[in-house]
């Protein structure tokens, strides 16, 4: 799948997507922004975690992307017994007397990593590197995970009782924080007719694991000016409350701001953005559309914010 120019190349991932994008809508109604994040995330290389109460096919939404893409596709349910080598596997002692490595699920494309935080840090953590570094290590050997590689992980916003919050550095690692909402009267109408028939939608393979791989490298290609660079990052360094940048308005509302790879994440979202627009170049208007999901789980909010009931999208939306 080689193109002459990165112009043709960038034409072929624009209408490439909405090609995926028809044939998630056979299955999942009303969710277009949510696929639009999941699909940026995965062009862009980086982990997704979506946020939403049961029933908002966030499972189902995944293992379409899943089958859409041609990727393996596994799903680890997190419970609070899950252990480690659950998760990536272990090493067993075989007949022949040497012991031998049984990889884990996490040996696969696509992970969905279902109410991630209802497993202790622990367990939690075993995937840290994984989502870094592409790769588990067992017993001192190091074992590399398939390419494309992604985690998308799910969480329910209402339920906190036994659960354990993700740490900080675990949250970085996710490129994206996606808010599913409730659909509308007309979609949910819709949803309904579609899943009480006996009939089952024909979902085509619109990708496979290579081709991925190849656009991810022309998203990385896509130049950048130096003022779309200069607002992504001013913007970042606008949510550290120790910054000089800052605003007394942010230094009352935030206790921590976001870290560098908010940065990175904000210009590779921009730039997987503005191909999808069928732009060849990202503007500020591009970092605008992906600051959201970018941030959002990256700042941590004062008392002040949490008593006048600001979420972290509202202060988001004050930087803007």
């Amino acid at each position: 799948m080689q193109h002459r120019t990165d112009v043709e190349a960038a034409d072929a991932l624009r209408d490439t997507y909405k090609h995926i994008l028809s044939e998630i809508r056979k299955v999942i109604v009303g969710q277009d922004e949510v696929v639009k994040s999941v699909l940026i995330s995965i062009f862009s290389n980086g982990h997704c975690l979506l946020v939403g109460v049961p029933g908002l096919a966030k499972t189902l939404l995944v293992q379409t992307v899943a089958q859409v893409l041609d990727l393996d596709f596994n799903r680890i349910q997190f419970t609070p017994d899950l252990m480690p080598s659950d998760i990536i596997g272990s090493e067993i002692l075989g007949e022949d007397r040497n012991f031998k490595f049984i990889a884990g699920p996490v040996f696969s494309n696509i992970v969905l990593a279902d109410e991630i935080n209802r497993t202790p840090p622990k367990t939690q953590a075993a995937l840290l590197e994984a989502m870094q570094e592409k790769a588990v290590t067992v017993a001192g050997a190091t074992h590399k995970l398939s390419q494309p590689f992604f985690v998308l992980a799910t969480q329910n916003p209402i339920e906190q009782e036994g659960t354990y919050p993700l740490p900080e550095a675990q949250l970085d690692r996710f490129m994206f924080n996606v808010s599913l909402d409730y659909p509308t009267l007309e979609q949910e109408l819709l949803i309904v007719k579609n899943t009480t028939s006996s009939v089952t939608p024909d979902v085509k393979k619109v990708l496979n694991a290579e081709q991925i791989i190849y656009f991810q490298h022309l998203v990385r290609n896509i130049p950048v000016t130096d003022n779309v660079l200069e607002y992504a990052v001013k913007l970042v360094t606008k949510t550290r409350p120790t910054s000089d940048l800052a605003s007394p308005e942010v230094k009352r509302l935030l206790n921590w701001g976001a870290g560098p790879r908010a940065s990175q994440f904000l210009i590779l979202g921009a730039k997987c953005h503005a191909v999808l627009q069928g732009k060849y170049s990202p503007d500020i208007e591009d970092v605008k559309a992906v600051a959201k999901p970018v941030l959002r789980h990256r700042i941590i909010r004062s008392y002040h914010a949490e008593a006048e009931g600001l979420t972290a999208d509202d202060i988001i939306e004050r930087l803007l």
